[in-house]
């Protein structure tokens, strides 16, 4: 677990934002395309079963055996692991047209658990037969290795949130991740359902639950968030724009002190 004290200004190292943390419009629509073309091109190439799922199944679990990969064609899923001594942790968040099951390549096993968190459908593909579709269609190589790498850069991304950002600003980046995920997929980003608790907002982000209310408090009395209703998990966003700038300025370096 990540430690919940968040670093001194002054001593966190800077980075510029990456590209990936503040997508333009233009980038928003091309991946909006590029994921209907993934998804058209999986079911023309391959005809691959269709499985809905409901909140809380269960996909597929840590240790059992690779065999298929999972595309998302609707609904939130949610990526698991279990330390040794039965504590859970998020370790990742999947939308429409993301892919599920790439860390069973190397091992022949699963290593997290992928459960859904709202109703969705997602397209279950047989490994041996999406390898034997490269040959035929080397769009689909290059399509499968396109999400292989938006997959190792947002993990880079979340990491470096972790690691270099105060809790305030990890709660708002995340919710700027969540806005920019679904606006990509043509959903509204003013308003979004967040489909976890804060509890396990907490634990994806390395924060106590308590945290998270808090951050979650001043991002709303910085007029960055409001809630529709008390309570609920709906959380209004009046310019995500806004949350990226609020988490650009938590990364600038300290102003150098006059000796």
């Amino acid at each position: 677990m990540y430690s919940t004290t968040a670093t001194p200004t002054a001593q966190r190292p800077y980075a510029p934002m990456p590209k990936s943390w503040r997508a333009t419009e233009g980038d928003s629509q091309n991946l909006g395309a590029r994921i209907a073309r993934t998804l058209q091109l999986v079911q023309e190439q391959l005809a691959p079963q269709r499985r809905v799922v409901h909140a809380g199944e269960t996909i597929y679990e840590a240790g059992q055996g690779f065999g298929c990969l999972y595309v998302m064609n609707a609904g939130f899923v949610k990526l698991v692991n279990q330390s040794p001594d039965g504590r859970e942790q998020v370790v990742g968040l999947k939308f429409r047209g993301d892919w599920l099951g790439f860390d069973g390549i190397a091992t022949g096993r699963y290593a997290s658990d992928a459960i859904a968190m709202d109703t969705g459908e997602v397209w279950l593909i047989r490994y041996e037969a999406l390898v034997a579709a490269f040959a035929k269609e080397p769009t689909l190589l290059s399509t499968v290795h396109e999400a292989m790498s938006r997959e190792i850069a947002h993990d880079r991304d979340s990491l470096m949130s972790v690691c270099t950002l105060p809790a305030d600003a990890r709660v708002a980046d995340f919710l700027r991740y969540w806005a920019e995920s679904v606006g990509d997929r043509g959903m509204r980003t003013d308003r979004i359902t967040l489909r976890m608790t804060r509890a396990e907002i907490g634990n994806y982000l390395g924060l106590k639950l308590e945290t998270v209310s808090r951050a979650l408090s001043r991002l709303a009395r910085e007029e960055l968030i409001g809630f529709t209703e008390k309570g609920r998990r709906d959380v209004h966003i009046p310019d995500v724009a806004a949350l990226a700038a609020f988490v650009q300025r938590c990364l600038a370096p300290a102003p150098a002190l006059l000796q």
